[in-house]
């Protein structure tokens, strides 16, 4: 018998969190390999592939424009093209990490069946999925600065915070749908409503001036519409974030937390309910 072989002991009790971070970073290639499996399926078999992640974003921002700036004529501080752009850009990348980790377990049924791996590895895999769609994403809105002349500046040394704040909104939400979803499956139809609806919401083709003062706490309690108002203050040069959008932090630090609290004591129990 060989003294330095490996033992993997599965245990009923889950372990403490700061043991599962280690168990994460031990099977981060299977997470790496499942990011690039997802995102290989997305565009298996289409005729564009990858370049639909640009075209989604764009086809938003025509008709995005063609309303709100050829016929309503919003007021932005910023070319309203450039104003709606940096909105979409956070927005897509918030639902592609609810859309897609939300249902991340009950979608990869069969893989949870065969093998034991932290299940949370299924939900990073997906932010890492999301993020390579983000970064052309990224390489559009530059892009666009540049033909308007605009320079970030200093302030772009903010931008992975912001990317790291939207994440973790994220995932909040995230957490939370994926393993409800496990063992009630009417939260995986709640989702697209979710998406659909928070949009209208959240300023991300509007700016948050639209409404009356007396309704901006409505706006503060969106951690969205933080994460929208601090990548234009970042990117684009956007006046100082009102500090309002702080109390929006506060509910995304106790569901994450509880999320992952959650999580990790039904974790060893999803293998049944899947």
């Amino acid at each position: 018998m060989d003294k330095n072989a490996q033992t993997t002991v599965l245990s009923a009790q889950a372990a403490g969190f700061g043991s599962y971070l280690r168990e994460l970073w031990h099977y981060r290639q299977l997470t790496l390999l499942l990011a690039r499996r997802d995102l290989k399926a997305k565009y298996a078999q289409s005729v564009l592939g990858i370049l639909w992640a640009m075209l989604q974003p764009l086809t938003g921002l025509l008709i995005f424009t063609f309303f709100f700036d050829k016929i309503i004529h919003i007021e932005t501080v910023r070319p309203y093209p450039l104003f709606a752009f940096t909105g979409i850009v956070c927005w897509q990348f918030f639902s592609a990490i609810v859309s897609t980790a939300g249902t991340s377990l009950v979608e990869s049924q069969h893989l949870i069946k065969k093998v034991y791996f932290p299940k949370l590895s299924l939900l990073l895999a997906k932010v890492l999925a999301g993020m390579a769609e983000l970064a052309i994403s990224i390489g559009l809105l530059l892009g666009m600065m540049g033909l308007m002349g605009i320079n970030p500046g200093l302030r772009a040394l903010f931008f992975p915070l912001v990317i790291g704040l939207i994440i973790a909104v994220g995932l909040s939400v995230a957490v939370w749908l994926s393993a409800l979803t496990v063992r009630y499956r009417d939260f995986y139809h709640i989702i697209p409503y979710l998406l659909n609806y928070g949009i209208w919401v959240t300023p991300v083709f509007f700016p948050d001036t639209l409404l009356p003062q007396q309704y901006a706490w409505v706006m503060h309690l969106n951690p969205m519409a933080a994460c929208i108002a601090c990548m234009r203050w970042a990117l684009l040069g956007d006046p100082a974030i009102d500090a309002g959008y702080l109390m929006s932090l506060v509910p995304v630090a106790i569901l994450l937390i509880s999320g992952l609290w959650y999580f990790r004591t039904i974790e060893n129990e999803i293998s049944d309910y899947v």
